[in-house]
C-alpha cells in the first residue's frame, strides 16, 4: 500500500492513489483468475475423483463377479469331478462284471472245445434204420448212438476199484480210512469218491439223399460260375456216362470247387455208389471228379453229464513196497473183497505205482474200463 506524501501536491497524491488502485485491480484480476483456475482444477479433480470412484466401483463389481464366476466354476469342476468318480466306480463295476462274464465264457468255450475234441474222436455205434415207406426221394435213414467215455487221471501210488454192488463202494467211502496189509506192512489208505469230468451222449441221425450227390475236385477254369454249372449239369445229365438222368438243380461254390447236384429221379444218386471217381470233360481236357453221397447229419437227444461214480472208489496214500505192481494190486484186491473189511466182489481194479495212467468211465454204468 502506498501512503500519500503529506508534503506532495494533491495531484501527485491522486496519481499515486490511481496507480495503487490500478495495481490492486490487477492483483484482484490475478486473484480472480487464480480463483477461476483453482475452481476449474477443483472441478476437474472432483470429476476425476468421481470417475475414479466409478471405476473403482466397476472394478469392485468385476471382482465380485469374478469371485462369483470363480465359485461357480469351482463348484462346477467339483460336480464334474464327483460325476467322474461315480462314472469311474460304475465303469470298474462294469469291468469286473465283464471280466467275470469273460471268465465264464472262456470256461464255456473251453468246455465246448473239450466236447468238440471228444465228439470228433468218438466211435459211433449203429442203432437202427428208420422207416422209408413215406420217403418219396428214396432217402436212406439210419441212427447211430454216441456215448463218450470219460477219462480219469490216476496218479502215482493210487488205485481205482469198481465193485459189482454200489452199496459196497458207498460204504467204504463213508468209512473213509482203511488199514491194508501190503507185504506184511500195514498201510493206512484213504478211500475217496471219484469225481468225473463232463461227458456227452447223443443220437446221430444220418439221411443219405436218394437224389443228391456231392462233387469235389472240380477243376479251376477261367470261365464264369454259371458256365461251370451248365457244364456240370450237361456232364451228369448224360445217362450212359453218369446214370443220373435229368437234373433239377446244380449248386456250385467256386472257392471250394465243390458242387451239389440234385436229380429229378428218386434213387438216382444210388447209381454213383461205389464209384468215387467220375470223368469230366471241359475246354478240350479231361479231368477227374470225386463223387460222394450227400448226407444230412442231425444231432438229437444231446445230453451232457458229470458227477461221481457210484460203484468206483479211489485209494490214495498207498506207500511203495518192494513187491511189484501186480502183487500189490492183488493184495489190495484181496483186502477189499473180504466182507469182514467192508468189501465185496470187485469188477475191475487198476493200480499205478509209477507215473500216471488214464482210466475211462462209461456214463450208463459209471464203471471204470
Amino acid at each position: 500500500m502506498v501512503t500519500p506524501d503529506p508534503f506532495g501536491t494533491e495531484e501527485e497524491n491522486m496519481q499515486k492513489l490511481k496507480e495503487e488502485l490500478k495495481a490492486w485491480k490487477e492483483r484482484v484480476v490475478e486473484a480472480e483468475n487464480l480463483k477461476a483456475d483453482l475452481l476449474f482444477s477443483n472441478a476437474c479433480a472432483e470429476e476425476e475423483c468421481a470417475n475414479a470412484q466409478e471405476e473403482l466401483m466397476k472394478l469392485k463389481g468385476l471382482q465380485e463377479n469374478d469371485q462369483k464366476d470363480s465359485i461357480i466354476y469351482r463348484d462346477t469342476l467339483e460336480d464334474q469331478l464327483h460325476q467322474l468318480y461315480r462314472e469311474n466306480a460304475e465303469l470298474k463295476k462294469d469291468i469286473e462284471k465283464l471280466n467275470k462274464e469273460l471268465e465264464e465264457l472262456s470256461s464255456v468255450q473251453a468246455q465246448s472245445t473239450q466236447l468238440q475234441k471228444k465228439v470228433a474222436g468218438m466211435k459211433l455205434k449203429f442203432s437202427h434204420m428208420e422207416g422209408m415207406s413215406n420217403c418219396a426221394d428214396m432217402d436212406t435213414r439210419c441212427v447211430f448212438d454216441a456215448n463218450v467215455k470219460i477219462p480219469f487221471r490216476l496218479n502215482q501210488n493210487q488205485a481205482l476199484l469198481t465193485f459189482e454192488d454200489e452199496e459196497v463202494a458207498q460204504r467204504l467211502i463213508k468209512k473213509g480210512k482203511h488199514t491194508v496189509n501190503l507185504d506184511n506192512n500195514k498201510v493206512d489208505v484213504r478211500v475217496l469218491p471219484v469225481p468225473l469230468d463232463m461227458g456227452v451222449k447223443f443220437e446221430l441221425h444220418v439221411t443219405v439223399s436218394g437224389r443228391k450227390i456231392n462233387v469235389s475236385n472240380i477243376p479251376e477254369l477261367p470261365i464264369p460260375e454259371d458256365w461251370m454249372r451248365d457244364k456240370l449239369e450237361l456232364n451228369f445229365y448224360k445217362t450212359q456216362k453218369g446214370g443220373g438222368g435229368e437234373i433239377e438243380n446244380v449248386t456250385y461254390d467256386n472257392e471250394s470247387r465243390r458242387a451239389v447236384i440234385t436229380f429229378l429221379r428218386p434213387g438216382a444218386s444210388n447209381s454213383f455208389w461205389g464209384s468215387p471217381k467220375y470223368p469230366f470233360s471241359a475246354n478240350g481236357s479231361c479231368y477227374t471228379l470225386f463223387v460222394s453221397s450227400h448226407a444230412d447229419l442231425r444231432l438229437k437227444n444231446f445230453q451232457t453229464y458229470c458227477g461221481v461214480s457210484k460203484k468206483t472208489i479211489l485209494l490214495k496214500g498207498i506207500q511203495e513196497v518192494e513187491e511189484d505192481e501186480e502183487s500189490i494190486q492183488d493184495m489190495i484186491e484181496i483186502h477189499f473183497q473180504k466182507p469182514s473189511n467192508g468189501g465185496g466182489e470187485i469188477e475191475n481194479i487198476k493200480y499205478v505205482s509209477k507215473g500216471a495212467a488214464y482210466v475211462c468211465f462209461e456214463e450208463d454204468t459209471g464203471d471204470a474200463t
